[in-house]
């Protein structure tokens, strides 16, 4: 009797067992089957169906891509407009992993979670993509990148909303006419990739914002201590370089000249320990969610570093590499006081009887408070006296813009050009970052096209 009942007790906890599991796999298999059909070992079930795919619009209602009755898919009329938004929207392949038309296909293409996509086309429900994106934003900055023969990213959201207004990568390509990379052609090395989010470049002098924000907050009367530079300085056996010789020197002036020495001694003066967890604390070595994708990681990493390498480090150089989305949010942080607003682009996805779609996260929420708002007041005086008295307001039209340029040393010797910052305009809340690969001074390269699409995006969230 005994045997009987154990044996009927294990038979109860194994029928338990099953039926948990099953459930479990049911409820997976509903919320997650899209997402299996997209992984890269289901490609088959995935690039086969843009024939009927729905409409991925930009902010305005702009059509970007479109199915017509023969089954082709149709993109914006404009080629800058098409090239400009290459990577965000995508072609008809998945070449480019992180564009809309790959992340979200399964939507687009109308994928069912029982049937997957064995319906016929004519039954499917096929979702429909609002973006945040700005179709002439976007066709201004591939415009002046590519016609100046740049390389690299330009990002510029709405820092009070999150929404991404400008995600263009170049190089790219007309999505009517796909690239053919031939062997040891390496015109499009990169063009599969949206630089804006997967790739990452060193910060340059935009890093020398987060090395005075550590000495802001840790160490007493920052503002006002000086350093001496004579054009250059060995510092722990390395010799830290500068533009010209700027003399004496504080924190405010050196922000604007943009000195290395000044930044490198504080840097030195800080330590590894406050500098580290400044840089972390500001989003380094850390990945951000935009929507459904993931940005590379930003990385700050001076363990076992010299003296001269922890100097080179506080000003952007030595192992520091950022992304160019979160350079955008660090400058979106300091003009919100300190606390980032995560950007998104995917306003929302509609379908009538697509109950499996994947939906775009909570839109404006806030990050991690990146910095006090007194300091956050502190280094946006900075960067806007850097424009006002250094660069002049003029190459920015009717914007009042705070920012901070960087030229980057890369191992070819041929130096990438940032720029960081945000408009200071109540009715344009826009921060930026734009990074040139090989522009040389941030300012005459990054600097140019963000002057160049400013104004354009500015009319886009002034409507």
């Amino acid at each position: 009797m005994k045997k009987v009942l154990n044996r009927s007790f294990m038979t109860w906890i194994l029928a338990f067992a099953f039926f948990i599991g099953l459930g479990y796999f049911v409820v997976n298999l509903i919320v997650h089957s899209s997402e299996w059909a997209q992984k890269p070992m289901n490609a088959h079930l995935s690039v086969t169906g843009l024939a009927q795919a729905g409409d991925i619009l930009d902010r305005n209602g702009t059509v970007l891509a479109t199915s017509d009755d023969e089954g082709n898919r149709i993109y914006h009329s404009d080629y800058n407009t098409r090239l400009g938004l290459m990577h965000a929207v995508g072609d008809d392949s998945v070449n480019i992993s992180t564009a809309l038309q790959s992340v979200y296909r399964t939507g687009l293409t109308g994928y069912n979670y029982i049937l997957g996509l064995g319906l016929p086309e004519s039954f499917r429900s096929s979702s429909d993509i609002q973006t945040t994106l700005d179709a002439d934003s976007c066709a201004a900055a591939y415009s002046s990148m590519a016609s100046r023969g740049y390389n690299g990213a330009c990002v510029i959201y709405n820092y009070k909303t999150g929404e991404v207004i400008c995600d263009v990568s170049t190089p790219a390509y007309d999505p009517y006419d796909p690239v053919v990379i031939e062997e040891g052609d390496h015109t499009y090395d990169g063009v599969y990739i949206d630089n804006a989010l997967s790739s990452t470049y060193p910060p340059g002098s935009t890093f020398k914002l987060i090395t005075a924000a550590a000495a802001l907050e840790t160490m007493h009367g920052a503002e006002n201590k000086l350093f001496y530079c004579d054009g250059g300085k060995i510092i722990g056996g390395e010799y830290v370089t500068c533009v010209e010789p700027h003399g004496e020197i504080n924190m405010k002036d050196a922000m604007a000249v943009s000195c290395n020495v000044y930044f490198a001694e504080l840097a030195v003066a800080l330590g590894p320990e406050t500098m580290t967890q400044y840089a972390e604390k500001f989003g380094y070595n850390q990945e951000f969610k935009i929507d459904a994708n993931t940005t590379a990681m930003s990385r700050y990493n001076v363990n076992g570093a010299s003296i001269g390498s922890l100097a080179w480090s506080g000003v952007g150089q030595y192992t520091d590499m950022a992304n160019p989305f979160h350079q955008m949010m660090i400058a979106g942080a300091i003009a919100n006081g300190g606390t980032p607003v995560e950007p998104y682009m995917v306003e929302n996805i509609t379908s009538v009887f697509d109950f499996n779609k994947i939906l775009p996260g909570p839109h404006g929420r806030h990050g991690a408070r990146m910095m006090d708002s007194s300091t956050a007041d502190k280094l946006a005086d900075m960067m806007r006296y850097t424009i006002s008295n250094h660069y002049g307001d003029s190459m920015f039209g009717d914007l009042h813009v705070a920012a901070k340029t960087g030229t980057a040393e890369v191992a070819d010797g041929e130096d990438d050009g940032w720029i960081i910052g945000y408009v200071t305009d109540d009715d344009c809340p826009l921060a930026f970052a734009v990074c040139i690969e090989h522009g040389g001074f941030g300012i005459s390269s990054a600097g140019v096209v963000v002057s160049e699409v400013l104004p354009v995006a500015a009319e886009a969230v002034r409507k």
